[in-house]
């Protein structure tokens, strides 16, 4: 076993894990941020994306060790004093959801794109989510919530 110390939405937190727990197991399983999905194991589908020091990473291909030291942000830690972000607001506003289980992944992957570039054009958003599967939608709605997250709806 290792011990391991990190910022988890701007707390520290520690845990003892294997060295081979995967960080979306110690986020779900070690500190209870079920918000964070395990969808495919085998980083194709999105749904455990979460923020590591500022950049999208999808948590089932990192170790929980590695993530020693590091700020990780969850779908959790985005909204402040419990208002949603414009993007989340933009997902409920313009139902960009239907089961809800991709949902985490798409907003924390289009969180970063938005920081990246904050007036996307409707390609360029379906692009940045070649990474995130959604099963349910057809994608439109989703991408109507980056539109609108970003003023241009």
């Amino acid at each position: 076993m290792t011990n391991i110390s990190l910022q988890v939405n701007g707390k520290t937190v520690s845990g003892e894990v294997e060295p081979r727990t995967l960080l979306v197991d110690f986020l779900r399983e070690g500190l209870g941020l079920t918000g964070t999905h395990v969808g495919c194991d085998t980083s194709q589908c999105g749904a455990c994306t979460v923020h590591v020091d500022g950049e999208q990473v999808k948590s089932c291909t990192m170790l929980a060790v590695e993530a020693e030291g590091t700020a990780v942000t969850t779908i959790e830690g985005l909204a402040e004093d419990g208002k949603l972000t414009p993007l989340q607001q933009a997902f409920q506003d313009e139902h960009g959801l239907q089961c809800g289980f991709c949902t985490p992944g798409m907003v924390m992957s289009l969180t970063a794109l938005l920081k990246e570039n904050p007036k996307p054009a409707e390609h360029e958003i379906r692009e940045y989510l070649q990474g995130n599967i959604c099963r349910c939608t057809g994608y439109h709605n989703i991408v109507r919530a980056a539109l609108a997250a970003s003023g241009q709806l």
